[in-house]
């Protein structure tokens, strides 16, 4: 039988921050820290915080705009996604724990232990994604508005799994259900407008750097066919202490597809 999830709000510098857990509050375990990723929230976590919380405590969070949490009207960094996840670590009595995020999610993982070393123990990043400049940035973001329709007032209009694997393929699983795609929709309905903040947040985070600045243990998790698998050997030649795997016919969002596959990479890698 599956774990319950428990949900609840947490009071931090960005509003109120809406996050979901599952698992042993008290099993001598670390606790790990999910962040999702761009324009998804929480909900698209479920089956990770389950198949984690065998073993550890995991919280997943929403960004701020995202899911049930505060929509802000100020465009954040990705420092400023992985402050609310300190944040929710304080309202939650964490004092320590592991980080793991799949996509902008592996970014604000970084920046959580790069700048919260004394909180964050190791780094699980998923699916490290990587813009070689500015201008690659704006085309890539670009490239994947045209694939992520509007209505005429500018709100996210739903997609069928149809229309995106033929669309966009490379940001969908290899076998999207028709549940997973009826949660993008609801996470895209949830973000409205505000949809193109973490994007906006990713172009600007300086991932070499930050990966750089890391000095706890790392695993770096790339799905085989994912669209920045490319750039691994650059992004680990930055943080030589870093672990690299491959999931074999994995591409994206696999924190959802290849849930209990993911989760025993990290129970290895955690314990």
């Amino acid at each position: 039988m599956a774990r319950q999830i428990e949900r609840g709000l947490a009071k931090t510098f960005a509003g109120h921050i809406h996050w979901r857990a599952c698992g042993p509050r008290s099993n001598g375990g670390p606790v790990v820290m999910v962040s999702h990723i761009n324009q998804q929230s929480s909900a698209l976590m479920i089956e990770l915080l389950q198949a984690l919380g065998q073993h550890f405590l995991a919280v997943a969070i929403d960004y701020p705009s995202h899911g049930h949490s505060d929509h802000i009207d100020w465009q954040p960094a990705i420092e400023d996604y992985a402050r609310c996840v300190v944040d929710v670590m304080d309202a939650l009595g964490i004092a320590r724990a592991a980080a793991l995020g799949e996509a902008v999610g592996a970014a604000v993982s970084i920046a959580l232990a790069g700048r919260w070393p004394g909180r964050i123990d190791k780094a699980v990043l998923i699916n490290t994604p990587y813009f070689t400049d500015a201008e690659t940035a704006k085309s890539d973001i670009a490239d994947i508005a045209k694939v992520r329709p509007s209505d005429a007032t500018g709100f996210p209009a739903p997609r069928t799994i149809e229309f995106l694997l033929k669309e966009d393929p490379a940001h969908a699983p290899i076998a999207p259900t028709q549940s997973w795609m009826d949660r993008i929709n609801t996470a895209q309905v949830e973000i409205g407008r505000d949809r193109w903040q973490a994007m906006q947040a990713l172009a600007k985070f300086d991932t070499l750097a930050g990966m750089a600045a890391l000095r706890c243990p790392v695993l770096m998790l790339y799905g085989e066919h994912f669209i920045y698998g490319r750039h691994r050997a650059l992004l680990q030649s930055k943080c030589p202490q870093a672990q690299v795997e491959i999931v074999p016919g994995g591409r994206f969002c696999m924190s959802w597809e290849r849930a209990s596959e993911i989760a025993d990479h990290a129970r290895a890698f955690l314990t």
